[in-house]
């Protein structure tokens, strides 16, 4: 695969643009029929050049996402977005600064307050970032002095060294953003082995701990297929508590009420065939106010 652009008599190319909106997360009815997330790993495999993989978070950042995509020549984009109906965390203004950046520190998610957090929540695609937020708000409920960022990564790209591919971030720049030594739990769309792979040269790879898909599905309800791969908000904050060391037995009883949850959820799932509305119908706490 090359670039046509470093031939001097050809006219640009429109890019290809190939949007996956019907993907694994989602097998309400037609099981395991949607997209592979392998499909991520396999384009990542080509030149860097020409490769470009986006998970918008929510739909004004598609918004931002798709109309550089159409307006780009001689490209692969890779756009994976939902299309089921769900939160938008950001204005259209706010999309387009977050999407130009390629990812960036969610302060109004976070509970660090611009100082260096305990623990760093990542988060990669619709879905997981749906997760990652509810997790955020758990942790700020009932562990208040536990200090946490989130960042979200719409540009797969910005996670790899900028030695590696056109976007990649400079290590400064990630380190700023990810810590040399706090724990880090990522939640991605795709397969976990694609991120360690994208980030194994950073200083605190050995702190990355990624959630994502792990081949565990069926016709199911959207919250049970991530509890299926533990992706879900309840497994997330357990990972917390399991990795930032001074929670330790204080913290206790949340995990124990963590795993309760996970269990009253896919009780309810088995007996209704939906998921329950304290999920369902789960937006982000109108508090405290955005920064």
């Amino acid at each position: 695969m090359s670039s046509g652009s470093t031939i001097s008599w050809r006219r640009p190319i429109a890019s290809l643009n190939y949007l996956l909106s019907s993907h694994v997360w989602r097998q309400d009815h037609n099981g395991f029929s949607h997209q592979d997330p392998g499909f991520i790993d396999h384009v990542v495999n080509k030149k860097a050049e020409i490769i470009r993989v986006y998970l918008p978070p929510d739909a004004n950042c598609l918004l931002s996402v798709a109309d550089h995509c159409l307006r780009s020549r001689h490209y692969v984009n890779v756009i994976v977005a939902g299309k089921q109906p769900a939160l938008d965390y950001l204005t259209i203004d706010e999309a387009s600064v977050h999407c130009a950046r390629g990812l960036g520190i969610w302060a109004w998610a976070s509970s660090c307050d611009g100082h260096e957090p305990d623990v760093v929540l990542g988060c990669a695609g619709d879905v997981p970032t749906l997760e990652v937020l509810a997790a955020a708000a758990i942790l700020r409920d009932r562990l208040h002095d536990l200090s946490v960022r989130v960042v979200n990564v719409v540009d797969l790209m910005r996670l790899q060294p900028e030695s590696e591919h056109p976007h990649g971030l400079p290590d400064r720049e990630f380190d700023a953003l990810f810590t040399t030594h706090r724990p880090v739990m990522f939640a991605y769309h795709g397969y976990p082995s694609l991120i360690h792979r994208l980030t194994y040269r950073r200083a605190n790879h050995g702190n990355l701990h990624v959630r994502g898909y792990k081949e565990e599905g069926t016709t199911t309800t959207p919250f049970d297929m991530v509890m299926l791969n533990d992706l879900d908000r309840f497994h997330l904050v357990m990972d917390v508590i399991d990795r930032v060391p001074q929670l330790g037995e204080r913290a206790a009883q949340l995990r124990q009420d963590m795993v309760d949850e996970r269990l009253r959820q896919r009780a309810y799932t088995r007996q209704t065939g939906d998921d329950a509305p304290i999920v369902r119908d789960w937006t982000w706490p109108p508090s405290p106010p955005r920064a």
